[in-house]
């Protein structure tokens, strides 16, 4: 297990093939994936798929969505990570939990540590976070990391918010 960061409650580490029984879970839920665009993945296939086209690649730059767990048991809660979008020249801030897990600080906290590894190990100098307007937790999350608004956009076909990290 490639565990890449820990805070007082989690640790987050890099998913790996023996997790596509994980994602598919995760994405069951129409209420987990609202705002995102995804909806539910179909099969073992579509999971693999994810796994090595989407959230592998991005490992090779130290970056990605990274599973969170809970320390206390190991239970996986989700994911949260860092996203390196090329064609936009951003690297985007991102969190997904099991909605049995919202409401309990655990995306402000892992995200907050994600935001601290990208400025102060990866140096980066901007970091960007996105969430549908209607997303209003989501929206509460980004603010509370210190992020600023930045722009109007488009996330998922739904009008978004642009948060952005500036380092200083």
């Amino acid at each position: 297990m490639n565990i890449k960061l820990e805070t007082e409650r989690l640790y987050l580490r890099e998913f790996s093939i023996e997790d596509v029984q994980l994602l598919i879970d995760l994405n069951a839920d129409e209420e987990v994936t609202r705002y995102t665009g995804d909806g539910p993945v179909k099969d073992l296939e579509e999971a693999k798929r994810i796994l090595t086209d989407i959230i592998f690649p991005q490992y090779k730059n130290n970056i990605g969505r990274w599973a969170v767990h809970l320390k206390s048991s190991n239970e996986f809660i989700g994911w949260c990570g860092l996203k390196d979008i090329q064609e936009d020249n951003e690297v985007d801030l991102g969190y997904r939990f099991f909605k049995k897990h919202w409401g309990k600080g655990y995306a402000t906290e892992s995200a907050k540590a994600v935001l601290e590894y990208g400025v102060n190990k990866l140096k980066l100098k901007n970091i960007i976070a996105r969430a549908a307007k209607e997303n209003t937790a989501s929206i509460h999350v980004i603010k509370k990391l210190g992020m600023t608004y930045l722009k109007d956009d488009i996330c998922a076909h739904d009008p978004a918010e642009v948060y952005v990290y500036l380092t200083k």
